[in-house]
């Protein structure tokens, strides 16, 4: 285990459920839940997160290369990946294309880019064309993808893995011509809806296309409107969201919450709009108390994340992905001004 840590953002539990092999992904209260071992998933936005530090420590970067280096070793040859590997080390399942892969793929276009050092970023590019070779038929595997194509495309307008992986996602982000209230490319809002968004803002961006753009900033409109009750954030629960279903609904996720903070964020680097800011800080909100419950959604003696937002109050279970959506979502706050 790394027993230290010293650097801008309270990494310590990310510290307590990481091991040389990956990040733990379960939690009970506040210890790894070993028995249940790592995932891609969990890598991945752990990657993300510390590529987007301003600072880094020896800890901080500690961290970042066995994200990195678990991430690799899950692609093979053709592209495909693994997403679970035991406490022993050992890849427990067949690789594939479903949302581990799109959440590689977005984690080794940022790395590509925003590493700190030049060699990490060296290996995240060549193991992001590897991932490339393959695709995915699923909406949300791409839509994961196409945010790491994008910003790597934003920074090498010639990489043609990147511009591949874009116009593949592109056509998928269009609305249904049979309704004119419903501004979503699905019928249900399910989850990381923030996600979706912000790839269609970005892949935009990364193609010259403003339309699309334009359509990723109707849609987050539209997302923001539904998950809104009052003041505050009442996001999807994990059951999802269709056109007539009431707020509020639980479980409520904390990852729905960070894609939220992650989309808006890029809204207001495309646009300047100060409105995006206020949600961005609306996000953050939601994790210090201002919810449906009216309860802190971390444990700050620990820095983990509570796993989700029930009726009666949270579940204190502090696992990874819980802890970096709300890491991710106090970083977007305190970079853009908007923290409390």
């Amino acid at each position: 285990m790394i027993t230290t840590v010293s650097t801008q953002l309270p990494l310590e539990h990310l510290v307590h459920l990481t091991t040389p092999h990956g990040i733990y992904e379960h939690a009970l209260f506040d210890q790894p839940r070993q028995e249940h071992g790592f995932c891609v998933d969990d890598a991945a936005r752990a990657l993300v997160l510390l590529c987007r530090e301003s600072k880094h420590d020896s800890v901080a970067n500690r961290l970042l290369d066995i994200y990195l280096s678990f991430t690799l070793g899950a692609i093979n040859e053709r592209g495909e990946c693994h997403n679970r590997m035991n406490v022993e080390g050992f890849w427990t399942d067949e690789p594939g294309n479903g949302d581990w892969w799109g959440r590689a793929v977005w984690a080794l276009g940022v790395a590509a880019v925003h590493a700190p050092g030049e060699p990490q970023r060296a290996r995240a590019l060549a193991g992001f064309r590897v991932a490339s070779n393959a695709t995915s038929p699923h909406f949300m595997s791409m839509t994961f993808a196409a945010l790491g194509a994008g910003e790597l495309l934003l920074a090498f307008p010639d990489e043609l893995a990147a511009q591949k992986v874009l116009r593949a996602t592109q056509k998928m982000f269009a609305l249904p011509s049979t309704s004119s209230s419903w501004l979503w490319p699905r019928p249900r809002l399910r989850y990381s809806n923030g996600s979706i968004a912000e790839a269609a803002m970005l892949t935009g961006l990364a193609l010259g296309d403003d339309s699309t753009v334009v359509l990723g900033i109707r849609m987050l409109d539209f997302l923001i409107d539904i998950e809104t009750n009052g003041e505050h954030l009442s996001v999807t629960p994990v059951e999802g969201r269709g056109p007539d279903e009431l707020k509020p609904g639980f479980d409520q996720q904390p990852i729905e919450v960070a894609a939220l903070a992650d989309a808006c964020a890029r809204a207001w680097s495309i646009t300047g709009n100060s409105q995006w800011l206020t949600e961005v800080k609306r996000a953050w909100g939601w994790f210090l108390g201002d919810n449906d419950v009216g309860v802190e959604m971390f444990d700050p003696r620990t820095g983990g994340g509570y796993d989700g937002l029930q009726r009666h109050g949270p579940n204190r279970n502090q696992g990874a992905e819980s802890t970096i959506a709300m890491l991710s979502t106090a970083q977007h706050a305190y970079r853009l001004g908007a923290g409390s």
